[in-house]
């Protein structure tokens, strides 16, 4: 129960529109459910309302039934649903279970909206920009865009503007700047986020990928070039975690929308 709804509450039992045992009943009957114990898993369902988004289903070593199992406890609890590193024949399975969920092969995540809703409905554009230094990066920056969308944004997404080309970035500077955050995904050496900090007064959250040739040691050298970066306002996430550099940013543009 919201903090508003918990005001109404107190409010009807002022007016006596409400006796106290009808309030404790009405507060019981919403009050979250906490945890939902199921066989292979123990999901937090009160996660929403600590954390403001509900919990995140990481597929990976999860049996396709445990998926749905969860992903129905879920939507019971009128949460929606994100599950990030979901094969292909996971994604078959939940697909069939539920026909509404979005599979974006490339980034490998599944989303399913909460009962009688919809994803990508009223989303808040402008606020947050994805970029990758090649085409190759895209799995991890598209991992980003499903987490924002999820989270209620549409990220811009810009592709392919790595450092080798540094007349790709300028061309698009327009749409970097006077943002709320940008994800920068990058592999090889990991210069771009600390280019693309220069030109912004946001955070940026670099996110390095395995992309690269034998020394870059499956994103290591993209790692530590990024924690070294000179650039002030250039934080760094784990190797491919594009979910987490999704998440981060779209926090990051919550508190600049609640921000008077």
């Amino acid at each position: 129960m919201s903090d508003d709804q918990l005001s109404q509450l107190f409010e009807q039992v002022r007016q006596g529109a409400l006796s106290v045992e009808q309030a404790v009943e009405q507060f019981q009957e919403q009050a979250p459910q906490k945890t939902g114990a199921l066989a292979s898993a123990s999901i937090d369902l009160d996660r929403s309302t600590r954390c403001g988004y509900p919990e995140v289903v990481f597929c990976e070593g999860k049996t396709s039934a445990s998926l749905v199992e969860i992903f129905t406890l879920l939507l019971e609890a009128n949460q929606r649903c994100l599950g990030t590193r979901i094969s292909e024949e996971q994604a078959e399975t939940v697909l069939k279970q539920f026909p509404q969920a979005i599979y974006n092969q490339t980034a490998r995540t599944i989303r399913i909206p909460e009962k009688d809703a919809a994803f990508d409905e009223e989303l808040i554009s402008g606020k947050i920009t994805v970029l990758t230094a090649g085409t190759s990066d895209r799995p991890v920056a598209e991992e980003a865009i499903e987490t924002l969308i999820w989270m209620g944004y549409e990220p811009d997404f810009i592709i392919d503007v790595g450092v080798a080309g540094p007349h790709r970035l300028q061309e698009q500077l327009p749409r970097i700047q006077n943002v709320s955050a940008i994800v920068v995904a990058a592999g090889m050496e990991g210069a771009l986020p600390s280019v693309v900090g220069g030109w912004v007064s946001c955070p940026v959250i670099a996110v390095p990928t395995s992309v690269g040739y034998g020394a870059s040691l499956g994103g290591m050298a993209a790692l530590l070039g990024m924690l070294n970066s000179c650039a002030a306002n250039v934080t760094v996430v784990n190797i491919n975690a594009g979910f987490k550099a999704g998440f981060i940013a779209g926090l990051i543009a919550d508190q600049k929308q609640t921000t008077p």
